[in-house]
């Protein structure tokens, strides 16, 4: 069976309502993205950091898996997928896919402020504080700020080294350090990029699909099954 690694990005999210920092202006659902998602807003403001995650994550419990989601799970009929995600929502989980790898943490989870090791289940949306972990400590959002180092980038890159097909989903490729897990992809291995704003030279031999992951995946979805004994 083969294998596929499917690297997804922002893109695929926003189709099912959620948004993005990049979509707006420099702001993050009205909020300065310095303000709220890195440890130096950590340190100066915790309930506002808390604030803003309970607002997403009372947004993505709100949203629901869209066609290209679904698209994917069905990929696992014929071959063995692995999703890696820039995403902290759980849609992929929720549509059903088996394997998936988050870069940037997940938002339905906390995690001690002391021990990265310490990460819980959120119930609901709300993560407030006094909420500690075992060791005492306030519970934070298990997420990857901005100026923190990606944990998973390593096996993510293992992953993407081991794949005969690499399908990208609505990302631009241009932010580091997750733009460079593409240089770890086979030489001859099968590439794609499915983004309506896909730049005009991606490296790498990659067959762009420049339309919107709902309408381009379910159709690449097709036809590599259609190919695929």
């Amino acid at each position: 069976m083969k294998k596929v690694v499917v690297f997804t990005g922002s893109g695929i999210s926003a189709e099912s309502g959620l948004k993005t920092f990049r979509d707006s202006d420099g702001l993050w659902e009205n909020y300065k993205v310095e303000d709220v998602a890195t440890p130096q807003a950590w340190q100066r403001n915790r309930k506002l950091v808390l604030d803003f995650y309970n607002l997403r994550r009372k947004q993505v419990l709100e949203a629901v898996p869209n066609e290209a989601h679904l698209a994917l799970v069905a990929l696992e009929k014929k071959f063995a997928v692995q999703v890696i995600t820039q995403n902290v929502d759980d849609l992929h989980e929720r549509a059903g896919s088996k394997k998936v790898l988050h870069l940037h943490g997940e938002i339905r989870k906390a995690r001690s402020s002391v021990d990265p090791s310490l990460i819980y289940d959120i119930k609901g949306w709300e993560l407030n504080e006094g909420e500690k972990c075992a060791c005492g400590s306030q519970l934070r959002p298990h997420i990857v700020w901005f100026g923190e180092m990606v944990p998973e980038l390593e096996t993510a890159a293992h992953l993407i080294s081991a794949a005969d097909i690499f399908i990208v989903i609505g990302t631009s490729l241009q932010v580091y350090p997750a733009a460079g897990l593409i240089d770890y992809t086979k030489h001859d291995s099968e590439k794609y990029l499915v983004d309506p704003n896909a730049p005009t030279y991606v490296p790498g031999e990659f067959t762009i699909v420049r339309k919107k992951a709902g309408t381009g995946v379910p159709q690449l979805v097709n036809k590599l099954m259609k190919n695929t004994p």
